[in-house]
């Protein structure tokens, strides 16, 4: 690194802890320094540590100076200093929104191919921003993650983890037949929902907890992924985490299901797709390992260290892109409301 090795992580949901914390120790083992702003009231403070630089004020984030601010949002203000790096919050490409380029960034640190090729074409349609290939922050972290012992007997475990969007998510569609299954006491089942989840689902889903269902409400996803050996979910950004793994995946009215999904469009259909998924065909495990290729093809745990020769290479040359950051105005005064930031 050179000089200015600071380094400003602009977050608001929960879940961008551990998707940074790895950025934060790569910086850090560089000599860095890193410093943390929270944007609006979703995220726990109590989740950063003792030692962990947390700048309350955007006076604060002025005066830090940073030389790049990574989001993993879709939103930053063009008055928080630095290169401004999309490292986003999710694999998963199909979801709405995840290719709209809302005029904040100068650089968008791509996954794989499945979001690369893409964005690469946004980039010359649009101009002001570049695309790199990094790999993702977060999965540095995910293939040593140690698997978790949350239940005593040998069950197979399977995860649930719907989306939460009201136009997506299986909650309320699979209730009654993981009920069911639940009952009948051949499986396993660890609930992890996403942070922002209807709260009604939650509380109703809680009934059922039992000795072998588990609601697990920690933002730290990587054991479970590790634990479990099937996934249930729908469109939810985590199934392509859980494919990495080359591990099955169930998922309900998939918006785009691919032959590496058992994609189920009937509730009645899950005990019969859990029984495929115990005992995936090689077919199967081949389209999972194909599409995990595709979506992010490193497993070295230097995602981070990828992300941040990308900054340091705008550092020194400058951006390949010909045109600066739209001043997106309407964008900033909104942000500027929700700061209560009114100097220029």
């Amino acid at each position: 690194m050179k000089d200015n090795q600071q380094y400003l992580f602009y977050i608001s949901q929960n879940y961008s802890f551990e998707i940074l914390r790895p950025l934060q120790r790569e910086i850090q083992s560089q000599g860095g320094q890193v410093a943390w702003f929270v944007a609006g009231n979703d995220v726990d403070l109590k989740n950063f540590t003792a030692d962990e630089v947390v700048l309350s004020r955007v006076d604060d984030v002025i005066n830090f100076n940073p030389v790049a601010s990574f989001v993993p949002g879709n939103i930053i203000p063009r008055f928080i200093p630095g290169i401004k790096v999309q490292v986003f919050h999710g694999l998963e490409w199909k979801k709405k929104g995840h290719f709209v380029i809302r005029d904040c960034f100068d650089l968008y640190c791509t996954h794989g191919a499945a979001t690369t090729t893409r964005f690469n074409e946004l980039a010359n349609q649009h101009q002001f921003f570049d695309v790199k290939e990094t790999g993702w922050p977060k999965l540095d972290n995910l293939f040593n993650t140690p698997k978790e012992q949350y239940f005593s007997n040998k069950l197979p475990t399977v995860l649930f983890a719907p989306t939460f969007s009201p136009a997506l998510t299986s909650a309320p569609f699979l209730y009654e037949e993981i009920a069911a299954l639940v009952n009948d006491k051949k499986y396993n089942w660890l609930v992890k929902f996403h942070p922002k989840m209807e709260v009604k689902w939650l509380k109703i889903y809680d009934q059922l907890a039992c000795d072998n269902l588990k609601i697990l409400t920690s933002s730290n996803i990587n054991s479970l992924l590790q634990s479990a050996d099937i996934m249930v979910s729908d469109t939810s950004s985590v199934i392509g985490e859980f494919a990495l793994l080359g591990k099955p995946v169930i998922a309900f009215n998939n918006s785009q299901p691919g032959d590496y999904l058992i994609n189920i469009t009937d509730a009645k259909e899950l005990s019969q797709a859990l029984t495929v998924a115990l005992s995936p065909s090689e077919t199967l495990i081949l389209a999972i390992n194909r599409y995990a290729k595709e979506l992010h093809p490193y497993s070295d745990g230097k995602s981070s260290l990828r992300i941040l020769a990308a900054v340091e290479d705008i550092r020194q040359n400058g951006k390949q892109a010909i045109k600066a950051l739209p001043r997106n105005i309407i964008r900033n005064l909104k942000q500027r409301k929700i700061l209560n930031y009114w100097q220029f």
